[in-house]
């Protein structure tokens, strides 16, 4: 190499670090000599053409933090979710199974059909179809439930028997998934296969980082989701049993149960520390999809979105953990990176700002969020949650943000059953 053009290479180098490990061009998911599946060779390139790319990437300024080196998951993204700027990414656009984070797009398509006070009869066609194995809320039928308790169930629990009972009450199972499939496709998530409404392993069920943060984006915008996925606990009916003693008996009554949030980083269970700003959203777990998770936290006034699919470092509750440490690099890192692309908005929304098609000012299009503490009701610690937001308006042709108050309640405290 000419000692001219070597010496402007690592001049470049000083100001500007670039990391983009590439790997063999590979069929997905097709093992190579560690026996880990490799991504496809070229992937989707909607938010930038860097996201299409496989391995890392990132744009490190001078005096940026560097990645955190113990990271395994096969996928994960650390993206603005104000501006929409991604500042860092691996593998984004590979096409996974995501477990229970698909109930994130589940939430943001059927969440807005039905008022929380609306009250339904379980039947037991209502539960047909429920995988072998599922995580479950505890939901009996030929008893009545309100359409707050169901969403309690999806969120805190991950119930794929409330997914079962909200989707019945959509028209049955398939047309949940023929919603669901639609609704991905309006916000370009287009990695994403809907098969089945809860994210149970089902044949072809994908999506991918990038895809799982615009529905993470999309529902943060939505009051009641960011009210259910930053509650750490809450009271959920049982099932309605006669009183066979005492002055009452011959009587029935209904007693309800405590039920918790399987994020972790919320509640801190399981030694987990909880994450300082950390506002939701939404975990999943199985045989075919491993651990993976979205996380929303602020600090500073800045909001990051993280999502890590499928860790394979063996390490204790990886997924989390790597999550946690792609908070702590993207906060440091937030004004010292140059971004690698973009959340794109939704099919129907028109603007130049980022995260609009063809957008590249100054962001606008997000979901500004904000937290304030709340105490964990069983002696947890603290549980920090939303307070307040923004929500998206798609109007006369126009992605506009309209601000909005502060929300009643704080995550971490019993929510009253409608």
């Amino acid at each position: 190499m000419p000692a001219l053009r070597r010496a402007a290479l690592l001049l470049a180098s000083a100001t500007m670090l670039t990391l983009s490990t590439t790997a063999p061009a590979l069929a997905d998911g097709k093992p190579d000599d560690d026996g880990q599946p490799k991504p496809p060779s070229s992937m989707s390139t909607v938010g930038g053409a860097r996201l299409g790319k496989p391995g890392t990437q990132v744009r490190l300024k001078q005096g940026a933090p560097v990645l955190p080196k113990d990271l395994s998951a096969r996928s994960w993204m650390v993206s603005d979710a104000e501006s929409g700027e991604v500042l860092a990414a691996h593998n984004a656009h590979w096409r996974l199974p995501p477990a229970s984070t698909l109930k994130m797009l589940f939430a943001d398509t059927v969440l807005p059909k039905f008022p929380k006070s609306q009250k339904h009869e379980v039947k037991l066609s209502d539960l047909e179809g429920v995988g072998v194995g599922s995580s479950l809320v505890g939901i009996k039928e030929n008893e009545t439930y309100t359409v707050h308790d169901l969403w309690l169930g999806v969120f805190l629990r991950s119930g794929n028997d409330a997914v079962h009972v909200l989707s019945a009450m959509n028209d049955g199972v398939e047309q949940t998934v023929k919603d669901m499939q639609e609704h991905a496709e309006e916000l370009q998530a287009l990695d994403t296969h809907v098969v089945s409404p809860d994210g149970y392993d089902e044949k072809g069920q994908v999506s991918s980082a990038y895809d799982l943060t615009l529905f993470a984006r999309s529902g943060l915008q939505k009051k009641d989701f960011r009210e259910y996925c930053s509650t750490a606990t809450a009271q959920f009916p049982g099932e309605t049993k006669k009183i066979t003693k005492g002055k009452d008996k011959g009587r029935t009554k209904r007693e309800s149960f405590g039920i918790q949030n399987t994020n972790r980083l919320l509640t801190g269970a399981d030694g987990i520390t909880p994450y300082k700003g950390i506002a939701g959203v939404k975990n999943g777990s199985t045989t075919n999809a491993g651990n993976t998770f979205t996380g929303v936290a602020e600090r500073d006034g800045k909001v990051l979105l993280v999502t890590v699919m499928n860790p394979s470092s063996g390490e204790p509750h990886a997924v989390y953990k790597e999550t946690a440490r792609l908070l702590d690099w993207g906060f440091e890192a937030a004004d010292k990176v140059e971004p690698v692309g973009e959340l794109v908005a939704p099919k129907g929304a028109t603007g130049s700002g980022k995260g609009a098609p063809g957008g590249g000012g100054k962001g606008d299009a997000a979901a500004k969020l904000a937290h304030t503490s709340g105490g964990g009701s069983s002696g947890m610690g603290v549980a920090l949650g939303v307070a307040g937001g923004v929500v998206l308006v798609l109007g006369a042709g126009a992605f506009v943000l309209r601000r909005r108050m502060p929300l009643p309640g704080q995550a971490g405290r019993r929510t009253p059953r409608d």
